[in-house]
């Protein structure tokens, strides 16, 4: 794999830009941010942030680059998607150990991470089969109807730090299979993932200008919303950005999914395999220490199953490994930056002060020989209510939040008044509990003895309420329909026509 170019250092600090029309290049503006490396505190590259002008470039190449690659038969399109797809399984190592150095997750959730992306792109190359329209023979005397789909234009997704390499491919494989030119704004936290998809982009042989990375902020956000020539716009992050991007989008004429935050319940019945329920706590709480918008963050343990659940919960929580993600035996990382670690301090602390009966207290936990790292332990709360600070608001951290109820019912009426509706899980062995928490829960993914129950490339991702804005979901079919507009076409002859103007309304005839 091509090394990512970066243009120049400062200070011995690598400078990460953009990437234009097939072009890396340093970004106009004088702000920026720091990339860290989150097992040891230090400091390893800059982020320049792109300016309106720098932003506005990336449109313009993208745009001409449209004009081309939308004709690109879409056979053809999909052979180069099949080269990414080979470049990609090939140097999934080395996407993965660049996001475990920026991000801090451990190496093993990396790969899993990447391979996930790669599903995706794997799932693109079959545009030919996706892009079919619909025909209809005979619709009326000797006349004929078709659908057809077609690509927007230049299209644009902002992507969050805790998935820089699957949330991107949850967006520009389908699009550009489509027909569409992509720019991408990824995070400054870990941006060389998207630098490195960039290189093998070039190297799968896509033209110039199909595929852009801008780096920045808000202003190249706002530059990508309010620019005409940007059809459409992903974004996933929080719910009040979600919410904003949204608004400005649409209020530009822009069609825009925004996917938010997330407050999402693993619900334990008694009738429950306890010790693979808590198997499912562990992992999907405190896997990439929480930061996942799929995270379990709240168990609700019904009836007796709380007093089953909760000591091995306690146990497995304090013996929990945490290090660095490049170390094998690892188990959560670090948390991404120190800011976020003081964040998520912050809610532990307001936990304790609601009343909520802490079980295990990650704030003051160190590892040794990473005393500069952004670490957290995992931090286990009994006795929550659903009043609380740390049960209304996302944490996006290793704290899991435990509360009691009587039974099913009351669990299904605790979801489904919050505000989130992303991702949600129970465990039981009653198939009529299940059928009834499949049905009256409204949350967008459900898993039953699932913890993540994250769709796989063909199915689409996609919450409910808060967590998504806009009515489509990302990626699968409705990526293809996200990133494509039908045209519809009726048609007939010359000869077939019958002389005269008509007035009324056309009928079937």
């Amino acid at each position: 794999m091509k090394g990512v170019g970066n243009v120049m250092e400062q200070d011995g600090i690598k400078v990460i830009g953009n990437y234009v029309a097939g072009q890396h290049c340093v970004a106009r503006g004088t702000d920026g941010h720091q990339v860290f490396n989150p097992a040891t505190g230090e400091v390893s590259a800059h982020v320049r942030y792109s300016t309106v002008e720098d932003v506005h470039q990336a449109i313009c190449h993208a745009r001409k680059a449209f004009d081309s690659w939308s004709e690109v038969p879409p056979i053809i399109r999909a052979r180069k998607m099949n080269s990414l797809l080979a470049l990609m399984q090939y140097n999934k190592e080395a996407l993965a150990a660049a996001i475990t150095t920026e991000h801090g997750k451990v190496f093993s959730d990396a790969m899993g991470e990447v391979e996930r992306g790669i599903d995706i792109v794997e799932f693109a190359c079959g545009i030919p089969q996706l892009l079919k329209g619909d025909f209809s023979d005979q619709v009326s005397t000797n006349m004929d109807n078709w659908t057809m789909r077609q690509p927007l234009g230049v299209v644009a997704g902002v992507t969050p730090f805790n998935f820089p390499v699957m949330v991107p491919a949850w967006m520009f494989p389908v699009a550009i299979a489509c027909g569409n030119t992509f720019i991408l704004k990824p995070s400054p936290t870990d941006p060389t993932p998207s630098l490195m998809i960039a290189d093998l982009m070039q190297e799968a042989g896509f033209p110039d200008g199909v595929f852009n990375v801008v780096q920045g902020d808000k202003v190249a956000v706002d530059a990508l919303l309010d620019h005409p020539d940007v059809q459409a716009l992903s974004f996933v992050g929080s719910t009040p950005i979600a919410n904003a991007v949204y608004q400005r989008g649409a209020a530009n004429g822009k069609r825009v999914q925004a996917l938010g935050g997330a407050k999402n319940h693993m619900v334990v019945m008694p009738d429950a395999d306890i010790s693979k329920a808590v198997d499912g706590l562990m992992g999907a709480a405190f896997g990439s220490a929480g930061e996942r918008c799929m995270a379990i963050s709240v168990a609700v343990l019904v009836a007796d199953a709380a007093d089953k659940v909760m000591p091995q919960l306690t146990q497995r929580a304090q013996q929990l490994r945490i290090g660095s993600g490049m170390i094998d035996d690892s188990e959560m990382g670090p948390i991404v930056t120190g800011i976020a670690r003081q964040r998520i301090s912050g809610y532990i602390d307001a936990g304790v002060a609601e009343g909520a009966e802490l079980l295990v207290d990650g704030r003051d936990h160190t590892v040794p020989g990473y005393e500069g790292g952004f670490f957290l332990g995992a931090t286990l709360f009994d006795q929550v209510t659903a009043d609380m600070k740390i049960y209304q608001e996302e944490i996006f951290g290793p704290v899991l939040c435990c509360v009691r109820v009587d039974t099913v019912e009351q669990a299904i009426a605790l979801i489904n008044a919050h505000r989130f509706g992303n991702g949600v899980s129970c465990y039981t062995r009653s198939g009529g509990v299940a059928r009834l928490f499949n049905r009256t829960i409204q949350v967008g993914m459900v898993g039953i003895n699932v913890p993540i129950p994250v769709p796989m490339a063909w199915q689409g991702f996609g919450g409910w309420k808060k967590s998504l804005f806009g009515d489509m979901h990302a990626y699968g079919e409705e990526g293809v329909r996200f990133y494509t507009r039908q045209k519809s076409i009726m048609q007939r002859w010359p000869e077939d026509m019958a002389d005269g103007a008509e007035f009324a309304m056309p009928v079937a005839k």
